[in-house]
């Protein structure tokens, strides 16, 4: 069941993004977030023991579906980690709005104590850092597609990489998106 699961996914997506991204997206996207959980994690894991520039989104997507599978126990190393990688990585506007996505998301599921541990957890982290970083108001961009074509996952446009001004970057894949039709 799995391999034609597979197969068809290959189908209608890129050939290039490994089959295990387009169906942890695909699974999470029919809200199948313990399934989800599992395989963002070993996207994770794999991509933290090489380096990978993108262990740190696979860790708070890894710790997201966990919590939307009602995993908040399990899910919260995962947000931890992939916060702590983003930290390290990209320190300031992007770890901000990262944070304050996975603290929200959390007060907005009612778990107000997991939302004060990460946020404690993340002060202690980082006492250093602003409470607040400004980012520069964003030019008027294109509509971008709502998933990306190549792996399936979501694309928030508040979230993504600009390569220029018709043009992001998935944050999961690294693949090129521009305005859909």
């Amino acid at each position: 069941m799995r391999r034609m699961f597979r197969r068809n996914i290959r189908k209608t997506l890129s050939p290039n993004i490994p089959p295990l991204l387009q169906e942890a997206n695909f699974v999470f996207d029919k809200g199948e977030y313990g399934r989800a959980g599992e395989l963002f994690e070993n996207l994770a894991q794999a991509a933290d023991a090489r380096g990978g520039a993108r262990a740190p989104i696979f860790h708070l997507q890894a710790g997201r579906a966990r919590v939307f599978a009602g995993q908040t126990r399990l899910g919260l190393p995962s947000l931890k980690r992939g916060l702590q990688l983003l930290s390290q990585r990209s320190p300031g506007f992007k770890f901000r709005r990262a944070a304050r996505r996975v603290i929200d998301e959390l007060e907005s599921r009612g778990l107000k104590a997991e939302a004060a541990e990460i946020e404690a957890w993340i002060k202690d982290m980082s006492p250093f850092m602003p409470e607040v970083d400004t980012e520069p108001t964003p030019a008027k961009r294109p509509m971008l597609p709502t998933h990306c074509p190549s792996c399936g996952a979501a694309v928030r446009p508040d979230e993504v990489e600009w390569l220029d001004e018709v043009t992001a970057e998935c944050a999961y894949c690294g693949s090129p998106i521009r305005e859909s039709d």
